[in-house]
């Protein structure tokens, strides 16, 4: 009895090994793989890869893709703005700017802290000088107006913008819409 009990007990512990390692699908396909010496390559594949000084188009942003029967990386993968970030960080150029804004002094406006943009709008955090003073503040700033000032350290943003000057779109008149009035309309200039 007590041996009936042990050889059931050790049996329970004893790991237990698929009978077929791996499914017959997958078999088939590594034999099928093996035996393939007909494939045709990609055609991107034997493509040079371009580095970040090589770019000119939007077509050059394109990866020439992995070899068939491998996994792509990052930079074989990659396309459009992705791939210009990876090509410019490889060559130690930050694309984006994604360097922390100036928090040592407080923005005046005389003397704003200057926020690059791209686009027509941009948000930034304030969180007071020295860094971490308050709570974050989010700004909005447009092209319409470039300039906001934190409600509670009072420090002054500038929206600097860096993009296109025309963009060809002709999305300005915006059928009308007049920016709804703030306190800032009503402050006195000399005291801006």
């Amino acid at each position: 009895m007590f041996l009936q009990r042990s050889a059931v007990a050790v049996a329970r512990r004893a790991a237990v090994s698929p009978v077929v390692k791996r499914t017959f699908a997958a078999s088939v396909i590594r034999r099928d793989a093996k035996n393939a010496k007909n494939v045709e390559p990609h055609a991107s594949v034997g493509q040079k890869m371009k580095t970040f000084s090589e770019i000119k188009t939007e077509e050059d942003l394109l990866g020439p893709g992995a070899a068939p029967g491998t996994v792509p990386t990052d930079i074989e993968q990659s396309t459009g703005l992705e791939r210009l970030e990876i090509l410019g960080k490889m060559d130690g150029v930050d694309i984006f700017d994604m360097r922390p804004l100036d928090s040592s002094r407080i923005g005046t406006p005389a003397n704003p802290i200057m926020v690059k943009s791209a686009g027509d709008e941009q948000y930034a955090g304030c969180t007071g000088s020295p860094s971490d003073s308050h709570v974050v503040h989010w700004l909005g700033m447009s092209r319409e107006r470039p300039m906001e000032r934190c409600p509670e350290c009072g420090s002054v943003y500038k929206m600097e913008y860096v993009g296109p000057q025309d963009d060809g779109h002709g999305h300005h008149d915006h059928h009308g819409y007049e920016e709804p009035k703030t306190f800032a309309n009503y402050v006195k200039p000399e005291y801006w």
